[in-house]
C-alpha cells in the first residue's frame, strides 16, 4: 500500500492535518464592518433623506451579527414653543459597509415630556 493513502480511498490521499480542514471555507470572505462612529453618522443621513425630517442625532447604537441597529431622534412636527415639538425614535439598520437594511419609526413623544420609569 503506498504511504498516505487508506484502504478503500482508491487514488485519493489521506488528508491530514488543521490546514487541510480549513480549506473548505476559502470562498467565505471577512468583512471588517465599518466603525461605530461611521455607522451612527450613515444611520442619522439615511433616515434625514429618507424621511426629509430635521434629524436630531443618534442616540443609540448596537453592534448586530449582520452589521449596526442605530437610534435616530428624529423632529416629526416642528410647534411653538419649540419645547412641545413632536419627536419620533427610528431604529435603522445597517448592513457591515454602512448601506441600509431598513428603519422603522419605534416610538413618538413630545420633546418636553420626559421618559417615565
Amino acid at each position: 500500500m503506498t504511504p498516505g493513502l487508506i484502504r478503500g480511498d482508491g487514488d485519493r490521499g489521506r488528508r491530514s492535518g488543521p490546514a487541510d480542514r480549513d480549506d473548505r471555507y476559502e470562498d467565505e470572505e471577512y468583512a471588517e464592518p465599518i466603525p461605530a462612529a461611521r455607522a451612527a453618522r450613515e444611520g442619522l443621513a439615511q433616515i434625514a433623506a429618507l424621511t426629509g425630517k430635521d434629524a436630531l442625532g443618534t442616540v443609540s447604537l448596537q453592534a448586530t451579527d449582520e452589521g449596526w441597529l442605530v437610534g435616530v431622534e428624529v423632529v416629526e412636527d416642528h410647534r411653538i414653543p419649540a419645547s412641545t415639538d413632536l419627536l419620533g425614535l427610528y431604529e435603522v439598520e445597517l448592513d457591515l459597509d454602512g448601506g441600509l437594511i431598513g428603519y422603522r419609526r419605534v416610538r413618538r413623544y413630545q420633546r418636553g415630556k420626559g421618559e417615565v420609569g
